[in-house]
Parts: structure tokens; C-alpha cells; sequence
């Protein structure tokens, strides 16, 4: 078989439907490397194929609540609303316009002082897991099937904001831009990621690392994705997301790339790379 009619096969085959919701913390503490780019469009890309999918905005800059065009406004409740003040997730959550099958929980500002205020509260590292866990039921009995997927979009910081949705997942990906400074700043991640699972949460891996903004005509890029790909070669997604003028305007629209151009490289990019990351059931976790 050809290498055409493998990746024809690939990108046509049925995915499968996880036997119980994958939870997925979108994480690395280094800015501007695509972590709510990735959150929104995987998320998209999943629901289309008619998964039940939920974004948790955990960035208090909201920017993945702007590009899902979900209402984030000052007094709105929000994921403040459920880690501090107790609300259920059920009456945070709202149904994502012109997307189907997915569903946005919303950061406003007010979820900058949250880092301050879970310090005192009880079981300050595990209340996004037990919200979470309550929806879940709420939106099995509304929508009559359980969530397939939910992306956390965490802020650029190992917080007590990024520590609940470390706790609340099990599995983590990572965003990598194919710049010089990729890798700075991951072997704190791992570290991270080895004292949860030490600590509070098992079950947590890194399943997964997604290459952003490539450009293939450099020499930079290549290096970059050459030397990724040697360090976690497991849990290395083939498929590259490219330096996409569509990819940056999408946001500034209130839409994910796939809502605002559908057939540029960027959306056809996240869709590969939401149809390998469902292929590809919780690859083994890297080592430490």
C-alpha cells in the first residue's frame, strides 16, 4: 500500500469513541506556543466528527472563551464561579454558537484572583476534578450521551490554577512552537507532571506533544520538529500545524480556524490532528 492511500485510510477511517471521557490538560508554561489555539481547534475538529466535547477556559485572559464566541463578560458566571464559589458546572457551561456538539465553560477576570483565593479553601488542588465530575452526570441526563473529550486550557504558569487541571485530567498535550526556544521551561513541566502523579493523581501522563506554527521552508523548523521527535518520539503527533495566517485571524472573528476558513492548511491541519489524537487511545506515558 501506498504512503497516499495509508494517510487517505487514515484521515476516512471511523474514529473510535472513548469508553469513558478523555480529559485532557492543554499545558506548557512558556507563552505564545499555541496552547488556546490548539484547546479551540482540536476541540472543533473533534466535534465534528459528531464527538460531545467541552473547552474549560482555566486562562484568565479568556481568550479561548473569545474564540468560541461564548458570553465571558464581567459578572457572568464562570470557572471562578465553580472553583471558588461552588456553583455547579452545569450552570457555567454554554453551548458553543455554530458548533455543534461542543460546549465552552468561560474564564472572566475574575478568575486572576483565583490563584490567591484557592490557597485557603479546602482541597484547593482537586476542585476542578470534583466539578467536573458532577456535570458530568448533568449533561449525560440533558444531552443523553456522556462528554467524548474535555480540553483545559491552562494559563502559561504551573499555578494552583494549572495544578487543578493537571489533578482534573489524565492526560496531558503539549503544544510545541518550532522556534529555537521550544524546549525551555519543559523539563519543569515533567517534573510537574511526575509530582502530581506522585501525589495526587496517578493516572496523569503526557500523551501526547502537537508541533505548532512550522514552517517548513526553514532550517529552524525542521531542526526543531527533528529534535522533538527524538526526545518523546512515542507521544509525538504526526501531524504538524503550520504558521497560518488563517489560524491567527480566526480568533479575532470569535471562531476557531475551522469556522473561519475551513478549507485552509491550519484547519485541515487540526482536523489530522483531532482525528490521530482519537486514533491514538492514551499512547504510553513519557518517562521520566
Amino acid at each position: 500500500m501506498s504512503d497516499e492511500v495509508s494517510r487517505e485510510t487514515v484521515a476516512t477511517a471511523p474514529l473510535p469513541r472513548p469508553t469513558k471521557t478523555r480529559i485532557f490538560t492543554v499545558a506548557n508554561q512558556k507563552g505564545g506556543v499555541g496552547k488556546t489555539t490548539t484547546t479551540v481547534n482540536m476541540a472543533a475538529a473533534l466535534a465534528s466528527e459528531g464527538f460531545q466535547v467541552l473547552v474549560i477556559d482555566l486562562d484568565p485572559q479568556g481568550n479561548a472563551s473569545t474564540a468560541l464566541a461564548v458570553d465571558h463578560r464581567e459578572g457572568v458566571l464562570d470557572v471562578y464561579s465553580a472553583l471558588v464559589d461552588g456553583v455547579p458546572l452545569a450552570d457555567v457551561v454554554q453551548p458553543v454558537p455554530h458548533t455543534p456538539n461542543l460546549w465552552c465553560a468561560p474564564a472572566t477576570i475574575d478568575l486572576a484572583g483565583a490563584e490567591i483565593e484557592l490557597v485557603s479553601l479546602v482541597a484547593r488542588e482537586s476542585r476542578l476534578i470534583r466539578a467536573i465530575n458532577a456535570y458530568q452526570a448533568a449533561h449525560n441526563e440533558k444531552h443523553g450521551q456522556p462528554l467524548d473529550y474535555i480540553f483545559i486550557d491552562c494559563p502559561p504558569s504551573l499555578g494552583l490554577l494549572t495544578i487543578n487541571a493537571l489533578v482534573a485530567a489524565r492526560e496531558v498535550l503539549i503544544p510545541i512552537q518550532c522556534e529555537y526556544y521550544a524546549l525551555e521551561g519543559l523539563g519543569q513541566l515533567r517534573k510537574t507532571v511526575e509530582l502530581i502523579r506522585d501525589n495526587l493523581n496517578p493516572a496523569l501522563h503526557i500523551s501526547a506533544i502537537l508541533l505548532t506554527m512550522y514552517d517548513g521552508r526553514t532550517r529552524l523548523s525542521q531542526d526543531v520538529a527533528d529534535l522533538v521527535r527524538q526526545s518523546f518520539a512515542e507521544v509525538v503527533l504526526s501531524t504538524v500545524i503550520p504558521r497560518s495566517v488563517r489560524i491567527s485571524e480566526a480568533p479575532s472573528n470569535q471562531q476557531t480556524v475551522l469556522g473561519y476558513d475551513p478549507t485552509s492548511t491550519g484547519a485541515e491541519a487540526y482536523i489530522s490532528a483531532g482525528r490521530e489524537l482519537a486514533q491514538r487511545i492514551e499512547v504510553g506515558q513519557v518517562s521520566e
